[in-house]
């Protein structure tokens, strides 16, 4: 079997370049953790595709909440999708149900196709239809070149089965990527089950920001939870820490 390549989902351009001196074998660029990846700024990306010389993959997402899209959210994809072919990006990441649950195969295969002759990844939007199985079926035969999954559970770890079962039918031409909760303890059990070729994780932990003074008394956004004063980083040494296992028979 060969060696499992490693994605870093990357949530700054700092985490970007964190993740390629970890040795990162690709980046999936977003913005707003939160909210579970929004499409990253023109900007952001155009200072990525400068910064790394490793394959750098932008989710195309317009917003957080479910994956049904309205027309005017499609018009938005799709214009996202041209911008950042147009800024030397390696591939991008979509993801598009129906209100009943099922792949949008008429949108995904015209996004498919705007999006040529880049690489494409159907995100983790899979996990929220209502037949993964199928689902996979379905994207394999449109021609996506990666799904990334949780095999439609909380974590990779607790889908493992699944995302098996993804790996046997989805075919030679496309890729199942476990992705959500990987981390040094489990990414070796994840990839021997699955026996998947690629793996997707953030590595990522907090560091304080440069404020010395902090008002005690607001929190932006309104979540009382969220501390404005930390900032959400990929680390170098998880990374490095993954691909080392990775790196073993």
């Amino acid at each position: 079997m060969k060696q499992t390549k490693l994605e870093v989902c990357a949530y700054t351009l700092q985490s970007a370049i964190n993740a390629q001196k970890g040795g990162a074998y690709r980046v999936e660029l977003c913005d707003n953790m939160p909210e579970g990846g929004t499409t990253p700024s023109a900007a952001t990306i155009a200072l990525a595709r400068k910064y790394l010389n490793i394959k750098l993959n932008i989710i195309i997402r317009p917003r957080g909440g479910d994956f049904c899209y309205s027309p005017l959210e499609f018009e938005s994809i799709k214009e996202d999708i041209i911008i950042t072919k147009g800024l030397g990006v390696n591939g991008v990441v979509i993801g598009m149900l129906t209100p009943d649950g099922n792949i949008d195969t008429k949108k995904t295969a015209e996004l498919i196709k705007i999006a040529s002759p880049l690489d494409v990844t159907f995100h983790r939007a899979i996990d929220m239809s209502s037949d993964i199985i199928e689902s996979t079926k379905i994207l394999a035969d449109l021609g996506v070149n990666r799904i990334l999954t949780s095999g439609g559970h909380k974590t990779a770890y607790e889908g493992k089965e699944v995302i098996k079962q993804m790996n046997n039918i989805a075919g030679n031409n496309t890729i199942i990527m476990p992705g959500c909760g990987i981390t040094p303890n489990n990414v070796k059990e994840i990839i021997d089950y699955t026996q998947t070729s690629e793996v997707h994780c953030s590595a990522k932990h907090y560091i304080r920001g440069k404020m010395r003074y902090e008002n005690p008394n607001i929190s932006m956004g309104g979540d009382s939870n969220n501390n404005e004063y930390n900032i959400l980083e990929t680390s170098i040494d998880t990374v490095k820490t993954i691909i080392e296992i990775l790196d073993k028979p």
